[in-house]
């Protein structure tokens, strides 16, 4: 385990754990622009070695950048630059079944990805004559294998970090991942309900597919703050309710980050492992040279 580096994508509040050292920040800038924000890095000695920790705030500190806006691409590139072999995602979610209370937490394995208006591949190939394509001019095309979009030796070991903060945690279930801003109409929270989803939010697909398009193990902690508006015995949800379940959910939120990182497992034995050997299809011969600059993170 020694020489693992766990990337933690979540509130900026998490890096506060005790036992960690060398606190530093790092402002990284990747081929896909700014992330959120800066990186916060620290040292964790464990049972099994050494781990190294990567903080990164999602929505900036201070909550300053809207889901639809997140970099997620220079989110997920700049703790890969920085060494991480591991990724978890942890975020605040709605409850879709009675079953999954406020304050419970869910290690997910399925998604459903809703979202229109964002990247979401590293491989971009946008609507010509945008700005998006002229920056991009030249990207390669990949089709990566997405089936199974959790590792499940990473769900493995979050389930029982998360289990060893008292915590009531539910193992597996779907994520249906919405646009936003904007929480769902009692309409759409119904549909999303006849499918059989178990939690909802907007963040978490966009991360899992950029994940494994950068090799990372990947698992999300999903925080369920609120009954999504579906629920007839509940008030609709209300910003100060996600928030107050959400301050309430931080201590068990940063307990578990701690247990996983001295229980990660091998990466080679992931899913996302080699994940990218047969996915990219232009021929070597149609990628130009400073097209190759710009993905050697991704493909060497």
């Amino acid at each position: 385990m020694a020489g693992y580096v766990l990337g933690v994508l979540g509130g900026s509040g998490l890096y506060e754990i005790d036992g960690l050292t060398d606190l530093r920040e790092e402002k990284v800038e990747t081929s896909w622009g700014a992330p959120s924000d800066a990186v916060v890095s620290g040292r964790l000695e464990t049972p099994n070695g050494e781990v190294k920790l990567l903080f990164l705030p999602r929505h900036g500190r201070g909550h300053r950048v809207a889901p639809s806006a997140i970099n997620y691409r220079a989110n997920v590139a700049a703790l890969k630059s920085l060494g991480a072999t591991h990724l978890v995602a942890v975020s605040a979610v709605g409850s879709m079944k009675e079953a999954i209370e406020p304050g419970h937490l869910v290690v997910v394995d399925q998604f459903i990805d809703l979202t229109r208006r964002r990247a979401s591949t590293f491989f971009s190939q946008a609507a010509a004559g945008t700005d998006e394509a002229r920056a991009e001019a030249g990207s390669p095309v990949a089709h990566v294998a997405f089936s199974d979009p959790v590792c499940k030796h990473m769900a493995s070991a979050l389930v029982e970090a998360a289990q060893g903060t008292g915590a009531v945690v539910h193992r597996g279930g779907t994520y249906v991942c919405i646009e936003g801003p904007q929480f769902s109409t009692r309409a759409e929270s119904l549909l999303y309900r006849s499918w059989g989803v178990d939690v909802i939010g907007m963040t978490n697909a966009t991360e899992a597919k950029l994940a494994r398009e950068a090799e990372l193990p990947f698992a999300t902690l999903a925080l369920a703050t609120d009954y999504d508006c579906w629920h007839d015995s509940h008030e609709s949800v209300t910003v100060e309710q996600v928030i107050a379940t959400m301050k309430a959910n931080v201590a068990k939120a940063r307990a578990a980050v701690l247990a996983l990182a001295a229980r990660l497992p091998d990466p080679t034995q992931s899913n996302a492992h080699g994940a990218m050997k047969f996915a990219v299809m232009t021929s070597p011969d149609a990628i130009r040279d400073d097209v190759r600059l710009r993905y050697r993170l991704l493909l060497g």
